[in-house]
């Protein structure tokens, strides 16, 4: 049984820590390089999908589940499509405090280009690109560079993670001074306390015994 218990508590774990992976990389800042070719405004219906869409843009009407969502469409250096949503995330999550949705679809607008004259451009932007649930990265910032072989060094997520490390780490050594100082003394105190009754009832039980054993018939001569 104990040993079913621990392959239980692994896979807690290992569900739990795969979870935690998904969600950072859902959230955080990624980059790609891409060549802008279409930018558009469709009109959406909000479905089981919408928790991977942002909220209204600040100035509508946030209770309507149909609404207009700016799209970036764009083809990737291995000539593959990948499509943006370019949505507002204001002041809720995740935290990037995007107002500039018009903006950004502007620029992206102003960076299109075709095969024959390609402009490359940096996407930053957080998400997944889903085809069966219509599912959407959001990007953030879109910048002109040089050529499809730029790379950005992830300081930013680098430095997220570092801080959460940091605050884990943190929180552990305070649990274990915590359980160290307060939690174990009180289990010892506890067992010490047990032990010392189980004592006491076996000593008991032994003088018990002992009378009992002077009523016995003694064996004749």
């Amino acid at each position: 049984m104990a040993r079913y218990f621990r392959i239980l508590k692994w896979v807690i774990l290992s569900l739990m820590a795969l979870t935690l992976v998904a969600f950072f990389h859902y959230v955080l800042p990624q980059h790609d390089v891409v060549r802008i070719t279409d930018t558009s405004t469709q009109r959406i219906d909000m479905g089981e999908n919408s928790l991977f869409w942002a909220a209204a843009d600040l100035g509508t009407d946030a209770t309507q589940t149909t609404r207009d969502v700016k799209f970036i469409a764009t083809i990737q250096p291995n000539g593959k499509p990948m499509v943006y949503r370019n949505e507002d995330t204001g002041w809720i999550w995740p935290p990037y405090f995007k107002f500039d949705s018009y903006n950004v679809q502007a620029e992206a607008s102003d960076l299109k280009s075709t095969a024959e004259a390609p402009k490359w451009v940096m996407i930053t932007h957080y998400g997944w690109r889903n085809e069966w649930f219509t599912i959407f990265p959001n990007a953030v910032s879109v910048k002109a560079v040089e050529g499809p072989d730029v790379t950005v060094f992830p300081w930013v997520n680098i430095v997220i993670l570092s801080g959460l490390l940091a605050i884990l780490f943190m929180l552990w050594r305070m649990w274990a001074q915590f359980k160290e100082r307060t939690i174990d003394p009180t289990i010892d105190a506890v067992d010490a306390r047990a032990d010392a009754m189980a004592d006491s009832a076996r000593g008991f039980g032994g003088r018990i015994s002992a009378w009992l054993g002077t009523w016995r018939a003694k064996p004749r001569k």
